[in-house]
């Protein structure tokens, strides 16, 4: 299946940025230009620069002439889920390196989190996330048994687990995020290639079925050169007032 030409269009321009053959601050060319270059209509060229817009690439809009804000394209929040789908989404290549997987009882504050008594066993793995075959983020991993068991057989290095996961009809339903930043341990400096104690972006995720019954726990820590995540907030009318 042949790519639609407005991802092609922002697929180029991202590589351009990524480069430094368009860098922060510079303008790009005009919606005319970026038309007559792609052999292209105004809506593929508007659809490629939006794109490039909710990544937190480049502003502009509005009549404004679209100029580089950053060179590391922006994880859109409310597609915070699989890191393979948000690679591909903003041009890179994902990879994986599993790195340790097992069965055994979970550190205390995961067993609360994810409400399993003190005995039980889970599903703990350690996974290093590529992007372009460079270290992008560390996982770690905790999920109930039930769920969990099958991973221990699968292969994990060959893409995304929670596609995997929903293949298998695990109920993968929401998801609650927190974010903060941590200085790389020695595990995390040793897989991303870091100095021990560089600051990493963290995300801890609690992700529960549609009952509300917890399923897995991630600790995930990513290089702050390589992604970060934007976050944008829209009023409803129907907002109070304060």
């Amino acid at each position: 299946m042949a790519t639609p030409l407005h991802r092609s269009i922002a697929g180029e321009l991202r590589h351009r940025i990524r480069s430094g053959a368009l860098p922060v601050g510079e303008f790009l060319p005009s919606e005319a230009q970026l038309c007559e270059e792609f052999s292209a209509s105004r809506g593929p060229v508007r659809q490629a620069l939006a794109a490039l817009r909710d990544e937190g690439l480049i502003g502009g809009g509005q009549g404004k002439r679209a100029a580089v804000l950053d060179a590391v394209p922006s994880q859109p929040f409310e597609s915070f889920l699989s890191f393979t789908r948000r690679a591909e989404l903003t041009g890179y290549t994902p990879g994986q390196r599993l790195q340790e997987i097992a069965l055994r009882r979970p550190e205390p504050e995961i067993g609360a989190a994810l409400q399993v008594d003190p005995d039980d066993l889970a599903v703990q793995l350690i996974r290093l996330r590529l992007l372009d075959g460079r270290p992008a983020m560390l996982e770690r991993m905790t999920y109930v048994e039930a769920v969990g068991r099958p991973l221990i057989s699968a292969d994990l290095d060959s893409g995304s687990i929670y596609a995997l996961l929903t293949e298998q009809g695990v109920d993968l339903h929401s998801a609650r995020h927190t974010f903060d930043a941590i200085p790389a341990d020695p595990l995390d400096a040793k897989l991303l290639e870091v100095p021990e104690g560089t600051p990493l972006l963290r995300e801890r995720r609690l992700t529960t079925d549609s009952h509300g019954t917890p399923i897995e726990w991630s600790d995930d820590r990513y290089r702050s050169d390589v992604a970060t995540v934007t976050v944008t907030n829209t009023r409803s009318s129907r907002t109070a007032m304060l």
